[in-house]
């Protein structure tokens, strides 16, 4: 997504410099690391205020500043260069402030209380924002969106079920569970590909045994061969838990396929109409993947709209306008 939103400033004719490569994530909850980078954070804030490009620039950017990953440069020399300071997709997370990252939590929420603007992508990111904002900040909206400017060709999207993720433990393999319990309740005829690698591939193989022999693995994928197993499907299949929203979905949609997944906080602002709730579990997911492979006309024309939706909302063009309607209110 960082490189998207350079895309799309390119885009709009903005000039964007990277004034710092600066890694603030630590991931462990280790106060000693978090104390570290505290202490290179402070020798890279004077490295930046000594170029010349940052001294000339009209706004500070931040992307995806929360507890784990900080930004600690930012504000000081927003504040130092006297520009204004805008994040995006930043979160905000005070339960945090207690526990192993409690300090980087206290320098993510300081940060985030100085932006001027902060640009979030999903309902559900807003409602913390929106909640702690300052008075004077404000808070603007850019649907996620993909890093091209048209959308792809049409295939003939009448093959295999499709599911795309990386195989890790915790959210995502829940994820896989969930598929496996569906695909059980799912009668008929159906084959699935599974687009993925990971460290926790064995365990998405036992989870996956008893449809096995319906089973495909790909691997991971280049973009291009992924973009062609999108082209062939007829319907992607990824239930999203705790997706932050997943571009998985844009890029199935942005294909022509529709999505079967649960109406989750930030799958429901990219997945489409047609989610299917939570406490329904396997047997509405089933339910809403036969329906979609019983009804290929049906199918088809709900992979047309998702098209027109994605090429209205979530390609550069429309993030760009976006991005610099945004910039031109706080410059």
């Amino acid at each position: 997504m960082a490189r998207a939103l350079m895309s799309a400033l390119h885009y709009g004719d903005h000039h964007v410099t990277i004034a710092s490569t600066l890694r603030s994530r630590e991931p462990k909850g280790s106060e000693t690391a978090q104390k570290a980078l505290i202490a290179q954070a402070a020798a890279e804030i004077d490295t930046c205020l000594a170029l010349p490009a940052v001294r000339a620039a009209q706004v500070w950017l931040t992307y995806h500043n929360y507890y784990k990953a900080p930004d600690l440069v930012g504000p000081v020399v927003s504040r130092k260069l006297g520009i204004p300071y805008v994040q995006i997709e930043s979160t905000r997370a005070r339960k945090r402030l207690d526990g192993p990252w409690a300090n980087f939590a206290a320098r993510s929420e300081d940060a985030a209380e100085s932006a001027d603007t902060i640009i979030y992508l999903t309902a559900h990111d807003e409602v913390a924002l929106r909640a702690y904002a300052p008075a004077l900040q404000k808070l603007r909206h850019l649907p996620p969106f993909l890093n091209r400017t048209t959308l792809p060709k049409l295939g003939h999207r009448n093959g295999s079920i499709l599911s795309v993720g990386m195989m890790r433990y915790g959210d995502k393999l829940r994820s896989y569970q969930i598929i496996t319990e569906t695909l059980q309740k799912t009668p008929g005829e159906w084959h699935i590909n599974i687009a993925g690698d990971g460290e926790a591939r064995k365990e998405v193989e036992a989870l996956m045994a008893p449809v096995a022999d319906r089973v495909t693995y790909l691997g991971a994928l280049s973009s291009e061969n992924l973009a062609a197993q999108y082209a062939d499907a007829s319907v992607l299949f990824w239930p999203g838990v705790n997706e932050a929203y997943g571009m998985t979905y844009l890029e199935a949609r942005a294909a022509g396929l529709p999505v079967v997944a649960q109406d989750r906080p930030g799958v429901r602002d990219v997945a489409g109409p047609h989610l299917t709730a939570q406490d329904k579990g396997a047997d509405g997911l089933a339910q809403q993947l036969r329906i979609w492979l019983d009804n290929p006309n049906i199918r088809i024309a709900a992979g047309d709209t998702a098209r027109q939706e994605i090429a209205k909302t979530h390609l550069l063009p429309p993030a760009s306008a976006r991005l610099s309607e945004i910039l031109e209110e706080v410059t």
